[in-house]
C-alpha cells in the first residue's frame, strides 16, 4: 500500500493535521497495521517537500505546533496517476514457503511435515479470518475475502505439492 498516496485522497475532501490523518487512515485502512505518528509526520514532510501537500495553517497546542496540511493540484494530480496505474500482480515465484520445502529435502528432514504443519497454520488463520468477517463491516469483510482467496489458493499449492513430494525430492536431490 502506498501510505503516501492514501494519506493524500484523504486530504481530498479537506485540510487535516497529522493526527486526524492517522485516525482517518486507521479507521479505513489500519484495522492490522495502524500507522505510527513518526510514519504519518514523515510521509507529511516528504509530501510538502515535493509540493504535494501545503501547510494551510499552524496552530498553537500546549505541545508542538500542529500543522494542518492541504493537499496541493499536484497532489490531486498524482493521486489520479496512482489510481489509473494497475498494480503489478504478485507471482510469488520465489516464496519463502517454497524455499523451505526444497531445504528441507536437500538436508533430508521431513519436507511433509513441514506441508503439514503449514496447512495447519494456513487453516487456523482462515478460522480466525471468517469469524472476523462474519462480525464486520463490509470494508472488513472485503479484506477478510481478498486475504481467504490468497490463503485457498496457497491451500491448493500445499496440497499439490504434498501430492508431488516424491517426484520433487528426486528432481532436487539428483
Amino acid at each position: 500500500m502506498s501510505i503516501g498516496h492514501t494519506l493524500l485522497a484523504l486530504l481530498e475532501s479537506g485540510p487535516r493535521h497529522g493526527y486526524d490523518l492517522k485516525r482517518a487512515f486507521d479507521a479505513r485502512f489500519g484495522h492490522d497495521r495502524p500507522l505510527h505518528y513518526g510514519q504519518v509526520y514523515a510521509t507529511m514532510s516528504r509530501l510538502l517537500k515535493n509540493g504535494l501537500v501545503e501547510v494551510d495553517g499552524v496552530e498553537q497546542g500546549d505541545g508542538p505546533e500542529r500543522k494542518r496540511y492541504a493537499i496541493t493540484d499536484a497532489g490531486v494530480t498524482d493521486v489520479a496517476h496512482w489510481l489509473a496505474r494497475p498494480e503489478k500482480p504478485e507471482p510469488y515465484l520465489q516464496s519463502v514457503l517454497y524455499t523451505k520445502v526444497v531445504v528441507a529435502l536437500l538436508t533430508g528432514r521431513d519436507a511433509a511435515d513441514l506441508l503439514d504443519a503449514q496447512r495447519a497454520e494456513h487453516l487456523r488463520l482462515m478460522r480466525e479470518l471468517t469469524r472476523r468477517k462474519t462480525g464486520g463491516d463490509l470494508a472488513d469483510q472485503l479484506i477478510c475475502d481478498h486475504a481467504l482467496f490468497h490463503l485457498e489458493a496457497d491451500l491448493r499449492w500445499l496440497e499439490m505439492t504434498a501430492a508431488r513430494l516424491d517426484q520433487l525430492a528426486g528432481a532436487v536431490r539428483s
